[in-house]
């Protein structure tokens, strides 16, 4: 099959070139995709796409147009991707449901240690030569309450890592992990976990229910100084009444590896533009604030796994076979 690659970085040439050998015949494009690029998917029979590609009901249709019939994501989310609209064009997408739990779920302990330890405003004090421990104070992991926010495959890893810090674990999850529930992890209420928790961490996918699950109301029943971790999907979090919660106090730490506006910023170097994005720039002021560029996944086990259960889609769908999918 042909396909076109979009959002293409060197590591994605490099991983999926390898993964693919001389399968495919594979076209790597740096721009996103939205309607403005779409035009370059003419002759290929499928496209490539990432969390940053714009795979709307336009694109969709423009890509229909042009005789692509597939649409391969190398992600696990899909919220860019509008669903109906695939199937009413007949275009197939799938996706890379799993590829490296313990990525994202040992990032999501780097970002709870980072904060609590102050590793970012210790780092840059020792290159200034400062080596005073004022502001620096954290706490004892051990026996802190962590609350998680769904409990699949990576919050079920991040629940095993817990294990060894011998943190009490809740959970809310509508199906129970009986994984977890091995672990010791209590399934809870949602406003229980909110209120019981010092960490809360979500690991959970974007749906319509889920949007802004942490917002005001939330953050009012949390802890005083309670630290909030996001590697999942950056709109699961109402980032206004975050920066409110900063502001208050009430939100101890904040650690995000998740934006909700994050494909108009991430992936690409700013570092010579100015942000025109108000809410994320007044983020980056708060020194108890770590973010990270949705790098979670960003592991060489993660990327060949990416890349081999993306071939192999390809390859599966352009052999006739039956394929994982999500539309189509």
């Amino acid at each position: 099959m042909k396909v076109a690659i979009f959002s293409a970085k060197k590591y994605d040439r490099e991983f999926l070139g390898a993964a693919n050998g001389s399968r495919h015949q594979l076209r790597f494009f740096e721009p996103h995709l939205n309607e403005e690029s779409a035009g370059l998917a003419a002759g290929f029979d499928a496209v490539c796409v990432f969390v940053s590609d714009q795979v709307n009901a336009a694109v969709i249709a423009k890509l229909r147009s042009l005789g692509v019939r597939l649409i391969a994501l190398r992600c696990a989310g899909y919220n860019n991707v509008e669903l109906p609209a695939a199937t009413k064009h007949g275009i197939t997408v799938v996706r890379v449901p799993a590829y490296s739990p313990y990525a994202v779920a040992e990032h999501t302990i780097a970002l709870i240690l980072a904060l609590n330890r102050k590793l970012h405003r210790a780092y840059n004090r020792v290159r200034e030569g400062n080596f005073a421990l004022d502001g620096l104070l954290g706490f004892d992991m051990h026996g802190k309450t962590v609350g998680l926010i769904g409990t699949g495959q990576i919050g079920t890893v991040v629940a095993q890592i817990l294990t060894g810090f011998n943190c009490p674990a809740l959970a809310f999850d509508p199906i129970p992990n009986q994984i977890c529930r091995s672990l010791g992890v209590h399934y809870v209420e949602l406003n229980e976990l909110f209120a019981e928790s010092d960490i809360i961490s979500l690991h959970c996918p974007l749906t319509p229910e889920n949007k802004y699950v942490i917002r005001d109301a939330a953050i009012a029943r949390m802890k005083d100084g309670v630290m909030l971790i996001n590697t999942s999907r950056g709109a699961l979090l109402d980032t206004v009444a975050i920066i409110e919660g900063l502001k208050s106090g009430k939100i101890g730490y904040l650690g995000l590896d998740v934006y909700e506006e994050e494909e108009e910023i991430f992936f690409e170097d700013r570092s010579g533009s100015i942000l025109s994005d108000d809410v994320f720039a007044r983020l980056l002021t708060f020194p108890n604030v770590i973010i990270t560029g949705h790098q979670a996944f960003f592991t060489q086990e993660a990327l060949l796994n990416i890349a081999a259960t993306t071939i192999d889609n390809i390859t599966r769908f352009g052999n006739g076979q039956p394929v994982e999918k999500l539309a189509g």
